[in-house]
């Protein structure tokens, strides 16, 4: 319990117009961890430290693989590569920046932001720096690399278009962020000609690639209540796509389903959720503010299970993987759930030391964790 409270103090923490504060906003002890029937072994692969992490902020440093690479970041600015079957270290670089973003990968690039509203570009290849530039604010989420373009989302509410050769800007989507809001911004996603990305005020939008002209703009949550506190619907995780739909949620306000070439909604309920969601090809898995896990038919958004039993654990999004789902949580373990009930399946001890913001990170059959203290772990299942 008291590494929870210590892990949460960052809760009340404001800074500017925004909020700085995660998932659980409430003093429940969190849930101790049960017996369960095993069903599946996660087997670590290799483990590699990167730094020092998020240097004890609230930072989803997320890594990125690309080109049978996994690359990751760490708050004091080093940026490395591994190879991401067999970990073996193939360069690092120090870029000088308080990286507060995440990695992003495309074009041949890796990308990060800072707290400092600085963004830099390094080769894929060798992690020469090839340019550097600045949006308008600090950045919290990754880049998103993809038609010639680097998009960046900063916590001013600011989308910005940068060039990927030259990391000159192109264009600026401006939205004002409400006087109380999550400290976190969601990421932004390319899906062929076009960007999505959810915004503090509870929007949705989807904008054209190259010019950052706005196509649709879809609320997905409307606030609520007397207080500013209770008025924060903001969306401060990826949207998830599986073929032509959008699946969003926002805190204090709904998880729904998008048509991606209109911006209608599809369906929509009630849900809460700083976390996020992950999708497959059935359905739509969310992490709600108690921590509860929501599995829901992405069709039309029916309740398929719910599991309860690591309530207040500060998990993760969660993260579909095969016949399983996974999920992080405050003192460094990965879960595993079976995707058809729910039921908890599997389990290990990424760190004992240090706890899990960022969602794993799946690719091909590797479940890549990068825990708070800067060590990244690879694992199959068995």
């Amino acid at each position: 319990m008291r590494r929870l409270l210590l892990w949460l103090l960052p809760l009340l923490f404001l800074s500017g117009c925004s909020w700085f504060t995660g998932e659980e906003d409430n003093a429940e002890p969190p849930a101790e961890l049960k017996p369960f029937e095993r069903r599946v072994n996660l087997v670590s692969l290799w483990r590699r430290r990167i730094g020092t992490g998020n240097a004890d902020e609230y930072l989803k440093l997320r890594p990125a693989v690309a080109g049978g690479r996994v690359f990751a970041a760490d708050h004091s600015g080093r940026v490395a590569a591994f190879g991401a079957r067999d970990g073996k270290r193939l360069w690092a670089t120090q870029t000088g920046l308080s990286i507060s973003g995440g990695v992003g990968v495309g074009e041949g690039l890796v990308v990060v932001g800072s707290n400092e509203a600085d963004v830099v570009a390094l080769a894929q290849e060798d992690g020469r720096i090839l340019w550097r530039s600045r949006v308008t604010s600090e950045v919290l989420a990754p880049p998103a690399v993809a038609g010639g373009m680097v998009v960046v989302q900063s916590v001013d509410g600011n989308l910005a278009g940068l060039d990927a050769g030259a990391g000159e800007r192109k264009w600026v989507f401006d939205r004002s962020v409400p006087v109380l809001s999550l400290r976190g911004t969601s990421t932004p996603v390319v899906a062929g000609d076009l960007v999505i990305s959810g915004l503090a005020s509870g929007k949705l939008v989807g904008l054209e690639l190259k010019r950052g002209i706005p196509l649709w703009e879809m609320v997905v949550a409307v606030p609520r209540g007397r207080s500013e506190l209770d008025r924060m619907v903001d969306i401060d995780s990826p949207p998830g796509i599986e073929g032509a739909f959008i699946y969003t949620v926002s805190y204090h306000g709904r998880v729904a389903a998008i048509d991606g070439s209109s911006g209608r909604m599809v369906w929509a309920r009630d849900m809460s959720s700083a976390a996020g969601l992950g999708v497959d090809f059935a359905q739509v898995y969310v992490t709600d503010d108690q921590s509860h896990v929501w599995a829901l038919n992405r069709r039309n958004g029916a309740t398929m299970w719910k599991q309860e039993a690591l309530a207040h654990r500060a998990l993760t999004a969660p993260v579909p993987f095969g016949e399983y789902v996974l999920l992080g949580d405050f003192e460094g373990y990965l879960h595993a759930l079976s995707r058809i009930d729910g039921d908890i399946v599997g389990r290990v001890r990424v760190n004992e030391e240090s706890g899990i913001l960022s969602p794993p990170l799946v690719v091909d059959d590797i479940i890549y964790v990068f825990d708070n203290g800067g060590t990244l772990t690879a694992y199959r299942a068995e």
